[in-house]
């Protein structure tokens, strides 16, 4: 339709850009229908339908040598061929009869309708000579190709030395469905490409950028990509196009953080004098600090002191010591006039960063109390589960600026709550947080406020570099001094003898007057199965490989409970439960009563993955691990272990040698660094949407690109990118480039590179 309304004319498809022009113009309706259902409308939408991968061409063989298997080329020419309705199930075959001179070979196609094969039948007239690709089977003792690629000869090529040509070309094989054969995509590509001129393709790569990287132009990378006459051009295409998704999608995260330069912020300096709030906290430390800790500490301080909002990612394996370098970071801002806020994705977490606060402040947050500090701060919570009394005072101690320091979860983004000055902003495991929320909250402030954004989950350099590559990243790599080791085992669920040491070894922790955790998979047996039952609490990144869903009953907390509160092993024990039904009252209450020690074993789906400091807690069980991801149980194991205890973590699961469960708990056995897991995590599952899964389920923006095979690429394409925005940040000279961003990448995506 055009902008009236009214169907397209061809004067409208003419004006269009090429790669905007409908298929139903280009193909025909009858042929574009179909390609629409799978969301191919345009010659831009086709042409960026890259193959899947290339099947190798076959050898030409005599029909008399043919063996069941072989991948093999014929040159044969056709006796017959017939199309009729089948008998014994429902559709049509088309038959043909094709020989050497001496021997014969049949070719068959199938197809739902009769119609689908008319194309196939008016090219294989009788006389005709071609070559024909395809697998060998035996029907009844006669040798046959299913569905072979064939090339006609006076049809697809001029005589038989081209026809040879052709078929020795390697073969796309395209994402297809029933409806739309690969061949029938292949040959609409091959229409559209024919109809294309060089004029027609504004490259998104500016020529300096291909030239110095050696890249094809994009009129040529679309040719070689789908009609590849050798090896080299389909790789030489595919790495363009690869190199050509990196660039863009780095073009618009360097053009956002340039934009976020622009912005104003109201700069926070270090204090000086030894009476401001962080130069005593540092002063009644117990501990030193990491070197890590202070490098990043300076970092992030240098930021806040700046005129421009900071953005910076803080990154570090568990038990790091990312929240002490969050706090100082909020006591330079509470210094400088201003509050800071920390959002945190559940109540459980909101209310432990506030009694760890609490009590590394000490004295220092009495703001307004008897026993306070001259200069003390006041920390409040702010959750939904709060009285109405107990929430009216938090707002007004945050709105009044009593409190410098306001912490809560999604509960901090009523329009109903103010701040004094908020001037920096804190979230905890950030991708739990849609841009929305975290935009809600970044809006409360006089001016943009600073933004650290905090994860417990190691991510590898080039995932972080295309996903967060708008924000400054801060790595602590060190854990501090005085944490103990965790020995990390895997226990075969199939071995009764072993399970039943399970809980005698657990008896045998709490009699040392320690905790053990048991985490479950699902709440109750009624439960769908599911990796996890707890979706509030526990959003997965990445799918799990299919091996690990094996149909068979997991282990939930209500029937595991029920089974240890009468075993002979764990007699006379308290046994509590915690898990995402119970209200944030019973939660709180369970984790305190755990943690003082009247709950010596909890029965736990996996709520208490993130953030709850328990450090008496030295044993670790996880039922059916194989169900979950490395960094998922990585996170779980990073409960214990965090006094100076010593822990030992067992994953319970089937035995399963030589699939990808078993390479992720042997991972989990083999390091306790969280960097190396992620990586190792990512290698063997799919990267799925890199830009924004967090926020959906949808298919990946990314077509080829593949952040960690790809991470020399990416970091060249940042390098250009890098070269351009910084010349040209708002790319007003780069409108090719502008364009290309608004098109490659979804609203969505474009959404989270732009609030992320």
């Amino acid at each position: 339709m055009n902008a009236t309304g009214a169907p397209l004319t061809d004067t409208d498809v003419a004006a269009l850009p090429f790669m905007q022009r409908p298929l139903t113009k280009l193909l025909g309706t009858r042929t574009a229908t179909p390609l629409a259902k799978m969301g191919l409308e345009t010659a831009g939408d086709l042409l960026r339908h890259y193959p899947r991968k290339y099947a190798e061409p076959g050898t030409l063989t005599n029909i008399a040598e043919l063996q069941p298997g072989e991948h093999v080329t014929v040159v044969a020419r056709i006796h017959s061929a017939t199309v009729r309705h089948m008998r014994s199930r429902s559709g049509a075959m088309l038959h043909a009869q094709v020989s050497d001179g001496t021997h014969t070979l049949s070719l068959t196609f199938f197809a739902k309708r009769s119609g689908v094969l008319r194309l196939h039948e008016d090219k294989l007239r009788p006389g005709r000579v071609g070559l024909f690709t395809g697998t060998v089977s035996d029907y009844r003792g006669e040798r046959q190709l299913t569905h072979p690629d064939y090339v006609i000869v006076g049809v697809d090529a001029d005589d038989e030395d081209a026809a040879v040509e052709v078929a020795s070309r390697p073969i796309p094989i395209y994402p297809a469905t029933a409806a739309v054969p690969t061949w029938r995509i292949e040959r609409c590509v091959a229409t559209v490409l024919g109809q294309m001129r060089p004029t027609d393709v504004v490259d998104p790569l500016p020529e300096t950028v291909r030239q110095s990287r050696t890249l094809d132009t994009l009129f040529d990378a679309f040719h070689k990509i789908h009609q590849p006459h050798r090896d080299t051009h389909w790789r030489n295409a595919r790495r363009r196009f690869r190199f050509e998704e990196a660039f863009i999608v780095q073009s618009a995260l360097l053009r956002r953080k340039a934009h976020t330069h622009e912005l104003a912020a109201t700069p926070r300096p270090l204090p000086r004098g030894d009476d401001s709030l962080l130069a005593q906290f540092d002063t009644q430390l117990p501990f030193t600090l990491t070197a890590g800790q202070v490098s990043v500490g300076e970092e992030i301080s240098t930021d806040i002191a700046q005129e421009h909002p900071m953005q910076r990612l803080l990154q570090g394996d568990v038990g790091s010591g990312k929240t002490i370098v969050a706090l100082r970071a909020m006591l330079q801002v509470i210094d400088g006039g201003g509050q800071a806020a920390l959002l945190a994705p559940t109540e459980v977490l909101a209310a432990q960063h506030a009694r760890s606060i609490e009590h590394m402040l000490g004295d220092l947050a009495l703001g307004g109390m008897l026993g306070g500090a001259p200069n003390a701060t006041k920390v409040v919570l702010l959750t939904g589960s709060l009285s109405t009394a107990e929430k009216r005072q938090a707002m007004l101690d945050a709105a009044s600026g009593a409190a410098g320091i306001i912490i809560g979860t999604h509960a901090l983004l009523s329009d109903s709550v103010q701040f004094a000055d908020l001037s920096l902003v804190v979230v905890d495991e950030q991708h739990r947080f849609g841009v929305e929320q975290r935009d809600a909250l970044k809006a409360k402030g006089r001016t943009v406020p600073h933004m650290l954004v905090m994860t417990a989950t190691p991510i590898p350099r080039t995932v972080a570099m295309t996903v967060f590559g708008d924000l400054e990243v801060s790595t602590l790599n060190e854990v501090p001094a005085g944490r103990a080791e965790v020995r990390t085992h895997i226990v075969p669920a199939d071995n009764p003898t072993w399970m039943n040491r399970i809980w005698d070894r657990a008896r045998e922790e709490i009699d040392q007057g320690r905790r053990v955790y048991v985490v479950c998979s699902r709440i109750s047996a009624s439960d769908e199965d599911s990796d996890i039952t707890d979706e509030s609490d526990n959003p997965q990144l990445f799918e799990l490989s299919q091996d690990s869903r094996q149909p068979r009953e997991l282990v939930s907390v209500e029937a595991l409970t029920q089974q240890l509160r009468e075993s002979a092993a764990l007699h006379g024990i308290s046994i509590g439960v915690l898990h995402g039904k119970l209200t944030p009252a019973e939660k709180d209450e369970a984790m305190a009563q755990f943690s003082a020690g009247n709950i010596q074993l909890l029965v736990s789906t996996t709520v208490i993955e993130v953030g709850v400091d328990v450090p008496s807690a030295s044993m670790m069980i996880i039922m059916d691990a194989d169900r979950f991801g490395i960094s998922q149980l990585h996170q779980l194991r990073g409960r214990i272990g965090r006094g100076n205890l010593p822990g030992v973590c067992l994953l319970v699961a089937p035995t399963m040698e030589e699939s990808d469960a078993h390479t992720r708990l042997q991972a989990l056995v083999n390091t306790r660094d969280g960097f190396e897991l992620a990586a190792t995590d990512l290698e063997l599952r799919h990267e799925g949407d890199v830009l924004g899964a967090s926020q959906s389920g949808h298919g990946s923006t990314l077509r080829l690109l593949r952040v960690i095979k790809d991470a020399d690429l990416i970091a060249q394409a940042r390098e250009e990118a890098h070269n351009i925005i910084e010349k040209d940040p708002h790319l007003e000279k780069h409108v090719v480039l502008r364009d290309a961003i608004d098109d490659h990448l979804d609203q969505e995506a474009q959404e989270f590179l732009e609030r992320a």
